[in-house]
């Protein structure tokens, strides 16, 4: 009887499922929105380039002083002779290699430069690389005018639409470049740097494309220097890491051991062209100050080299190579009979 109770009760149609969950809240009422509004988000690069602009304030002094140096190089290049950028370039790119691992050494760099000749203990794509970067410290239009141009290479990621993918990845890294328009072009190089591999741009020889472009961003106010030098100096620097405030010190500290440096190959070339002009004065023809010239542009000249910089037979450049070595203004440095090499003796 109990149960068939209990069935009835449970059965009974006026209890409804809703009204016995008496623990469940009420309809919800809507609020009305009068609280204020929160900060806007910032766009990605304005903060970036706000902490590298808050390292360009603290450093200002030391900012001031690389780029007074910087100036001084790009004025006393603009005044000298072309063959001097070049000589800087060539040193510059071979240092890179050194820093990015490849190793090239000058004399191979500038047989591969002048005559495309390579060893067969060469790398060919380091000495591609190199050859690059010495090319682009050279001369011609900047990394912020057209990157994937500068950089010359194709995506390494892949084949099809390389062009577009490449430059979907460098639209990232100038749009910073852009946004830090107002800051010091030695603090944007430092900044660019650093952000490099972040924006997606590392490949075959990411360190000496960074390293390049940030050089060259640099000097973009100079009319006389091409690049700033960075690893003439000793590149291990350039792997700093830690804040920007940290990152620019280093920066602007290995700089200017560049600056030094480079301003004291200059002074060699200087002193050493002026001597021997004074001794070369007795002998006649143009192959004498063809290859005085060549000695002042090239930091390694071998005799192949010679002869097709100066246009000479080879009989002449030998010739004179061997008057030049006998009066101490040149030196071989190779020790070897065949594929020598000399330097001036600066």
């Amino acid at each position: 009887m109990q149960a068939s109770t209990l069935t009835d009760d449970f059965d009974d149609p006026y209890i409804t499922i809703e009204e016995d969950l008496w623990f469940l809240p009420g309809p919800l009422e809507e609020e009305p929105d009068d609280l204020p509004p929160g900060p806007r988000a910032e766009p990605p690069e304005t903060a970036v380039v706000d902490d590298w602009a808050k390292a360009e304030g603290l450093h200002a002094a030391r900012l001031a002083r690389v780029a007074g140096r910087l100036g001084a190089l790009d004025d006393r290049l603009l005044r000298g002779p072309e063959g001097w950028r070049h000589r800087l370039a060539l040193i510059e790119a071979a240092d890179l290699s050194w820093f990015a691992g490849d190793r090239v050494s000058s004399d191979r760099l500038a047989l591969w430069v002048s005559m495309r000749l390579s060893g067969a203990q060469d790398d060919p794509n380091a000495l591609a690389t190199v050859g690059w970067a010495a090319r682009r410290l050279t001369g011609g239009p900047g990394p912020e005018a057209d990157l994937a141009a500068f950089l010359d290479r194709r995506d390494p990621e892949t084949i099809e639409d390389s062009a577009e993918r490449l430059k979907d990845r460098a639209g990232g890294w100038l749009d910073v470049m852009a946004a830090a328009a107002e800051l010091h072009p030695i603090t944007r190089a430092c900044m660019g740097f650093h952000l490099w591999s972040l924006a997606g741009l590392g490949g075959q020889g990411d360190q000496i494309e960074a390293a390049v472009t940030a050089s060259r961003i640099a000097a973009s106010d100079g009319r006389g220097a091409v690049f700033a030098p960075l690893a003439m100096s000793g590149a291990g620097w350039l792997r700093a890491s830690g804040s920007p405030t940290e990152r620019l010190a280093r920066w602007l500290d290995g700089m200017n051991s560049g600056i030094l440096k480079a301003v004291r190959t200059l002074d060699g070339i200087e002193a050493w062209t002026g001597q021997a002009e004074s001794v070369m004065a007795q002998l006649s023809g143009r192959t004498p100050v063809a290859l005085r010239k060549t000695f002042s542009e090239w930091p390694l000249v071998s005799a192949r080299m010679a002869e097709a910089m100066t246009g000479a037979s080879r009989a002449a450049v030998q010739r004179n190579l061997t008057w030049m070595e006998a009066r101490g203004l040149i030196r071989e440095v190779t020790g070897q009979g065949r594929f020598r090499m000399w330097k001036a003796t600066i």
